[in-house]
């Protein structure tokens, strides 16, 4: 993890052996890291991509946020002499990232709509930081939110008959 954060913060190119979980296989990336996560028992590296024949494979060919890799998974790894350079505007936040993101899986920005009928309201506001209530009758709440990934769908499968999906977009 140190060689990682002097990487990320001398702005080189790594390169990583990783082991992937769908499938087992080891894949090798060339990458941009960007920070250095934790979250749900794990660090993470959040990292672009730079070949862009990896990149077609994935969900979201020009994707703006970086991927995910669990640490822990990584095999071997190179920090290389090369540096790259994201221009100011284009910056990884960290922390607008962390507000939109489930379960560290990635995917795309999207926002949801849902009905909650649970005993409080506010653990759902904790839980997703960018959730607003848009309306509230009978102690029943549709809320909004703008979140990233595909981890809120296992989030929200995991609420039960508390929360109804309305709307993806």
């Amino acid at each position: 993890m140190w060689d990682l954060g002097q990487a990320i913060n001398e702005s080189r190119y790594i390169e990583i052996d990783y082991l992937r979980t769908k499938d087992k296989a080891i894949v090798h990336r060339r990458l941009q890291p960007v920070a250095i996560m934790f979250s749900e028992y794990y660090f993470y590296l959040t990292a672009f991509i730079e070949d862009e024949e990896v990149r077609k494979d994935f969900d979201v060919i020009n994707d703006s946020f970086p991927t995910i890799y669990r640490i822990d998974r990584i095999k071997n790894m190179s920090v290389l002499d090369k540096r790259f350079h994201i221009p100011y505007s284009s910056r990884f936040e960290e922390g607008e990232f962390r507000k939109r993101i489930q379960f560290m899986y990635g995917g795309k920005i999207q926002k949801i709509r849902f009905r909650y009928k649970g005993p409080d309201i506010d653990s759902i506001l904790d839980r997703l930081p960018t959730a607003h209530v848009l309306d509230e009758e009978n102690c029943e709440y549709i809320v909004a939110a703008e979140v990233f990934g595909t981890g809120i769908n296992m989030w929200i499968r995991s609420q039960g008959d508390y929360i109804e999906m309305i709307e993806e977009v």
